[in-house]
């Protein structure tokens, strides 16, 4: 099978108040949130890899006993994993900062609280003052970090998007700092389906939850760290 025939069957599954079935092999490893001398949130490291797999299914209703996958225990205690997130493009739900070099567009309701936008000054301050060429290349990285895609830098220039480039994976979110477990990161443009059948927008990288927490189902909105 080519590369181009196995990344057209990747696909993650929202099931009704069920877990995500991932298929077309997609690799599977712990991503970590780097911490800077200051505190920071600043860069990833690659952690723990899993066993290849065709298909597998991950929790989320955050209670299995054999996580990241699903034991079945959203049956038990009756999960309830209603999806509400809206399926609006993300240009349309995002507003727009424009800076001298940059234009940083944000859509607030898909924030995972990963807190890479908090370093020098924060991504928008640091977009405000992106005629300078260090402020503007921090900001451009921590716009990248984010694993939601919440925050996307733009050339001013020439209009493009700066994105990372990501093989399609999908990442388990370790968030050392905070003591906590963040949300499954799907990465390098895998389709995401909804229980019904519906498809969200197709993009570089999103946030689903994995503690069954989330008001924005099925992606993460933070209660990760509650």
């Amino acid at each position: 099978m080519s590369g181009a025939q196995k990344q057209s069957r990747q696909n993650v599954k929202v099931t009704e108040n069920g877990p995500y079935l991932v298929s077309g092999g997609v690799p599977l490893s712990e991503q970590v949130i780097g911490v800077d001398a200051d505190g920071q949130s600043h860069g990833w490291k690659e952690g723990k890899a899993y066993p290849a797999q065709e298909k597998y299914a991950l929790c989320r209703c955050g209670r299995s006993r054999n996580k990241p996958y699903c034991d079945g225990t959203h049956v038990k205690v009756k999960f309830d994993g209603t999806e509400v997130a809206s399926h609006t493009p993300y240009l349309e739900q995002a507003s727009a900062l424009n800076g001298p070099a940059l234009t940083l567009t944000d859509a607030e309701d898909l924030c995972a609280s990963a807190r890479f936008c908090h370093r020098a000054g924060g991504t928008w301050q640091l977009t405000r003052e992106s005629g300078n060429s260090e402020s503007r290349q921090t900001a451009i990285e921590e716009a990248c970090d984010c694993p939601s895609g919440r925050l996307v830098a733009w050339d001013k220039k020439d209009r493009r998007a700066f994105e990372p480039g990501f093989q399609p994976s999908i990442g388990l979110v370790d968030d050392t700092q905070a003591g906590k477990k963040g949300p499954i990161w799907v990465r390098g443009g895998i389709p995401v389906e909804s229980a019904d059948g519906a498809a969200y927008e197709v993009r570089n990288r999103v946030t689903l939850c994995r503690c069954g927490r989330s008001s924005n189902k099925p992606f993460c909105d933070g209660s990760h760290l509650d």
